[in-house]
């Protein structure tokens, strides 16, 4: 079952498209965090809906967050996907699907594109899932953000 807002955030650890790995926890201590998790590098809703926290890059960390960006796709894969389209934040590997599986972001033929606004105390404030709407993600993810500013 997908987790819902108030739900408490479960923590994870992945290895991202560096090598490194990253867990939840500690990019909370810098602050709210947008976590996305998306079918596929290089597809076109995939690459629209990265694309679309790239180039809001600026608006999301005014407000004080970062993005973390899942799928089961290879660090490697990844790291091409990051480096072609030049994002600025993290693609954490998820090839075993533990992490989508926490968070209930599960599908039956394609996995489902989800992201979750995750205030600095490890709260979801938001949860926006839409398959097709790829790049309303950010758009919804920023309304939250300055929600959380006020």
């Amino acid at each position: 079952m997908s987790l819902k807002i108030g739900d408490k955030a479960p923590d994870f650890t992945g290895t991202s498209d560096s090598g490194e790995n990253i867990s939840l926890s500690d990019k909370l201590k810098e602050g709210p965090v947008v976590l996305y998790f998306y079918p596929k590098d290089e597809t076109p809703g995939c690459t629209a809906e990265a694309c679309s926290f790239r180039d809001r890059w600026n608006d999301i960390t005014k407000l004080g967050a970062t993005v973390l960006g899942v799928s089961s796709d290879s660090v490697e894969s990844h790291k091409s996907f990051k480096s072609n389209r030049k994002l600025q934040f993290p693609l954490i590997s998820d090839e075993n699907k533990e992490i989508r599986k926490s968070y209930g972001a599960t599908g039956t033929l394609i996995p489902p594109r989800i992201t979750y606004v995750i205030d600095k105390n490890g709260t979801i404030r938001e949860v926006y899932n839409s398959q097709l709407n790829a790049t309303n993600h950010v758009e919804v993810a920023l309304k939250t953000l300055k929600s959380l500013q006020s």
